[in-house]
């Protein structure tokens, strides 16, 4: 995101190693745009504490404090030394009046976020771990820009490690499941790249485990 936020200097924070940003469920008036480090995003499901995130320089969190007013949906700890820009609700309605180009570009960016955010507990919320990595690569298809040599086979970038992160599993996990897939010649398995045989032979069996 090539956004000048000079003029926001004043705002920043930094976090050390392991600092915790914000908690889950307390309440919040404060979102935070990353300039430097990583944040990573922490979860409470089924009584369990999961990643189900971890943000990079540019990238926004704990915005559903601002546009809903809702108590934070997730815990935000640094992932290593990190710089953010703190925004509450009076200079954010400042920086939305006075930088139109920069408004705009943030409300493109909450809205992918927010998207994203649901996304990803959509997966997280499924008991089938087969589901899980499978939901992985339908959510690949709807938000990255995905190869597609054929109407179903799709191509994915990524590696196991990356599927095994956003399915919220131990990488050994992972990769058990898809080469589970893997013998039934669902999918292939390269060193940078996972390709699907059947995109919508996934989405009927996410489908499927979703709805029972």
């Amino acid at each position: 995101m090539s956004l000048d936020l000079s003029v926001f200097e004043r705002f920043a924070k930094i976090y050390q190693k392991n600092d915790i940003i914000f908690c889950e469920y307390e309440p919040g008036d404060t979102f935070y745009l990353i300039q430097s480090g990583r944040v990573e995003i922490n979860k409470i499901i089924d009584n369990i504490e999961k990643t189900i995130d971890i943000l990079n320089p540019g990238e926004i969190f704990g915005e559903m404090a601002i546009l809903e007013g809702a108590p934070r949906s997730a815990s935000a700890i640094a992932h290593d030394q990190v710089k953010v820009l703190e925004f509450n609700r009076e200079n954010f309605e400042v920086l939305m009046m006075g930088n139109p180009q920069i408004a705009l570009k943030l409300l493109k960016l909450f809205t992918k976020r927010i998207y994203a955010q649901k996304r990803r507990f959509m997966i997280l919320t499924l008991d089938d771990e087969q589901a899980k990595v499978a939901d992985v690569f339908l959510m690949l298809t709807e938000t990255s820009v995905v190869e597609a040599p054929t109407d179903e086979i799709r191509e994915f970038t990524t590696t196991v490690d990356d599927v095994a992160h956003w399915a919220g599993m131990s990488p050994a996990k992972c990769r058990a499941v898809l080469n589970h897939f893997m013998a039934q010649n669902r999918v292939e398995i390269y060193k940078n790249k996972i390709v699907v045989k059947n995109i919508s032979d996934f989405e009927r069996f996410v489908n499927s485990r979703r709805n029972k």
